[in-house]
């Protein structure tokens, strides 16, 4: 929101305050208040009749300072709010000297300058962050609008800012004006339906913006030295978030938000969908399954979308016996073939559902003020919304799930949840403003839980649109509704790395794109992005996603890049573990793994899956693609060469293929089964090592599917000497080195020489292994 009119006037509706210097600081024992004055000070009379802005520094974890600032204290406090992990007993270090005071937590410092102008800086050691100045805090009337309390935080010469939730718009922020509100809006357009009030920049830090309600973010726009975010009332409350590196960043954010939850690893197989529009039975339904079968495509997951209920009546949770008589035999028919079920829902209720009466004489829906259930006829005719405020209401939406799920259902796509309207009342009193984004945090979470209760631990996985803070703790998310073009797939994958850029582990997108239908290069360049995504879902609106129904070469092409799915399994569940434990997503923006180099900044047509695989999809439909290969020697995935980076890449690539790069210095896992994404990871599992350098020492752990570490593996190279070593090596397990044609000698192994490389393999299960490399 803008309240200035250039750089020396504000609007002529507005009427600003902001703390001209330090009047008083106060030292407590685990935090520092600060109170500025809103005019200078020189004589007792200045401090009549004017405002106070107090500011209070403290500490929620270590390297994180919180920032809460007031006008008028005295407001009702608003919920809900965002649940935050604060550590208790975190310390910190105050100093309140003649000319500064400030707070530190880890290497973290606010510093509050005591001299005659307004400065407040925040460093990581000696090295500035950013800071607040002149007019950067403060709190503006706007005739009209009413009070609304701001904060500036200075950008640096090239500094970029990365995140605020899936937004489509251009990857780094810098000149874009942001209102975090959820909508219904497609993958082109400004709208968002994740959104997330944090961003980091490639400076080293990040900022969380503690509400939950509209935040208005002028990045780099209004005035283009600094990001201001703004909201309504007295009361503004942020977090800085030390790195220095963004991972550092998104690992702390995500420790104080809440990590991913570990998806299970079925669920990283291949989905497909009925699509949404389309006329299907379960003829229809069996005829893709086995087609998939008959073309030894590999299938994990078969999801019913919207009209497996039927028509005016979602949700109401039952399947539409016209057009399903024998649903609990069709998912046992299903099942049989080692399918995963997964249906469709919302949390609306059309007036026609039978839910409709029941929630309304349990006050189980959102009402007006007046008492009336709230309605309209967007989407579904008379629908009302659950009021998962009350807790008696989430345990009834649970109940109606829990039948689903003891039929043989296994998940569900929790869609919608951004269209929530501000007119209501909610059981508990939550402020219907701040209930907008944050309604479908209650949503999803009440999902999530129930399928933990039900199916246990790393067991449970959505198919989620809609989130804010801490959604990413419920996964996973899809990109929403895309178009079948180039286009639309690019900005797809920009939106999931601003996604993965605020704090979400997991993400999908509609491969072949949702509206409209896609050309068949399309569709194969979208099968090949789709399958090196975290998740994978065949899904469209008005037309099937079945490859046989573009051309022959896109059935080749969806088994191929399946297959090379589940063989790397082992190496993506490795990458699931990482984010479920420290917070660094699995699809991660290029600056996210090289932020010491400049050329990654923005980069927004390829990614790294995992921290060893480069992968630029194909955007074009003459097959070329441009591409940057940071500094080492990478080795292409596929193929086997080897290239030198730190240079732009410009090729053709047929539809078998893409660029996908192994970094040097890289241990990858490979597993022996192309057919499924659930299986031991361990056995028979085969490390790909690429160009390990003399000197460099690399680990890597094998995940078991229940989400724990099955083996770990550390190999060392010293001069012509590679040292292989493993901690719960299973029973068969080989190394092969890419690109090393033969070896001098082996000690504790065999060694074979393939096209590929010398492939090691051990005689002993647990005995260390020695390579001496050719000279």
């Amino acid at each position: 929101m803008k309240f200035t009119d250039g750089y020396w006037h504000y609007r002529t509706n507005v009427t600003p305050y902001f703390p001209v210097h330090v009047h008083d600081v106060e030292a407590e024992s685990d935090a520092l208040v600060v109170y500025g004055s809103t005019k200078r000070i020189t004589q007792r009379g200045d401090t009549l009749n004017t405002g106070l802005l107090t500011v209070r520094f403290s500490s929620p974890l270590p390297n994180v300072i919180r920032v809460q600032l007031w006008h008028h204290k005295g407001q009702r406090p608003l919920h809900p709010t965002f649940t935050l992990n604060c550590q208790p007993d975190t310390h910190v270090c105050i100093k309140n000297e003649a000319d500064f005071a400030s707070l530190t937590s880890g290497n973290l410092t606010v510093r509050v300058d005591k001299g005659e102008d307004w400065r407040v800086e925040y460093r990581d050691g000696e090295r500035l962050l950013t800071q607040s100045g002149w007019r950067g805090m403060g709190y503006v009337d706007v005739e009209g609008n009413g009070r609304f309390i701001h904060e500036q935080l200075g950008l640096s010469v090239g500094e970029n800012v990365y995140g605020l939730g899936e937004r489509f718009t251009p990857f780094v922020k810098n000149g874009q004006v942001v209102d975090l509100w959820h909508e219904d809006g497609g993958t082109s357009s400004e709208l968002a339906y994740k959104n997330v009030p944090f961003y980091l920049t490639n400076r080293g830090y990040g900022v969380f913006i503690n509400h939950p309600e509209r935040v208005s973010l002028e990045i780099a726009s209004e005035k283009v030295e600094c990001v201001q975010f703004s909201v309504p009332g007295e009361m503004l409350d942020y977090c800085i978030i030390n790195g220095p590196t963004p991972k550092e960043v998104l690992s702390r954010y995500t420790a104080l938000t809440g990590r991913p939850a570990l998806p299970p690893a079925w669920s990283f197989g291949l989905w497909l969908s009925t699509s949404f529009t389309t006329d299907y039975d379960e003829a229809t339904v069996t005829s893709f399954v086995q087609g998939m079968a008959d073309r030894d495509i590999p299938l994990h997951v078969f999801h019913f979308d919207c009209f497996w209920m039927k028509e005016f009546h979602w949700s109401n949770f039952e399947w539409d016996a016209h057009v399903f008589p024998d649903p609990q035999g069709m998912l046992h028919r299903l099942k049989e073939r080692g399918l995963r079920i997964s249906v469709w829902i919302n949390p609306y209720i059309a007036q026609r559902s039978a839910l409709f009466d029941e929630g309304m004489a349990q006050g189980y829906l959102v009402k007006k003020p007046n008492g009336d259930v709230w309605q309209w006829d967007r989407w579904q005719a008379g629908m009302a919304l659950v009021d998962f405020t009350n807790p008696a209401a989430a345990r009834w939406f649970s109940d109606k799930l829990r039948t689903l799920l003891d039929m043989g259902v296994d998940c569900f796509k929790t869609d919608f949840g951004e269209r929530i309207p501000t007119e209501v009342v909610y059981h508990d009193g939550s402020d219907p403003v701040r209930m907008h984004n944050y309604y479908t945090q209650l949503y999803n979470q009440t999902v999530f839980e129930l399928l933990q209760a039900e199916r246990g631990p790393n067991e449970a996985v959505l198919f989620a649109r809609s989130a804010t803070a801490g959604g990413q703790q419920f996964p996973v998310h899809w990109g929403g509704d895309s178009t079948a073009s180039f286009e639309s797939m690019a900005e797809s994958l920009r939106g999931g790395l601003s996604l993965s850029l605020s704090g979400f582990g997991f993400w999908s997108h509609d491969i072949g794109g949702f509206e409209l239908t896609a050309p068949a290069d399309l569709y194969k360049r979208w099968c090949a992005f789709g399958l090196l995504s975290s998740h994978s879902r065949l899904h469209g609106s008005g037309s099937y996603r079945v490859p046989w129904l573009f051309d022959e070469e896109a059935v080749e092409v969806l088994r191929h890049f399946t297959k090379l799915k589940c063989r790397l399994m082992p190496y993506l569940y490795g990458a699931a573990q990482e984010a479920h434990t420290s917070g660094v997503p699995t699809m991660r923006a290029m600056m996210l793994e090289f932020p010491d180099d400049p050329a990654c900044d923005t980069l927004d047509r390829q990614y790294m899956l995992g921290d060893s695989l480069l992968v630029a999809p194909i955007f074009r439909q003459d097959n070329v693609v441009d591409y940057y290969l940071p500094n080492g020697r990478w080795t292409h995935f596929l193929t086997g060469e080897v290239r030198e980076g730190g240079r732009w890449q410009r090729e053709a690539y047929d539809f078998f293929s893409l660029p996908l790069w192994v970094r040097p210095n890289s241990i990858l896992p490979i597993g022996s089964n192309d057919n499924r994404p659930d299986y031991d990871f361990a056995e028979d599992v085969t490390l790909h090592l690429y160009e390990l350098a003399d000197g460099q020492q690399r680990h890597t752990n094998i995940p078991s599917i229940s989400g724990d570490t099955a083996a770990t593996f550390t190999v060392t190279r010293e001069g012509q000497k590679i040292t292989i070593t493993g901690e719960g090596a299973p029973n068969r397990w080989q190394m092969l080195l890419v690109g090393i044609s033969s070896v001098a000698s082996a000690e504790g192994a065999t060694t074979e020489s393939t096209a590929r490389g010398a492939l090691i393999k051990p005689t002993g299960k647990n005995t260390p292994v020695q390579i001496m490399l050719e000279k």
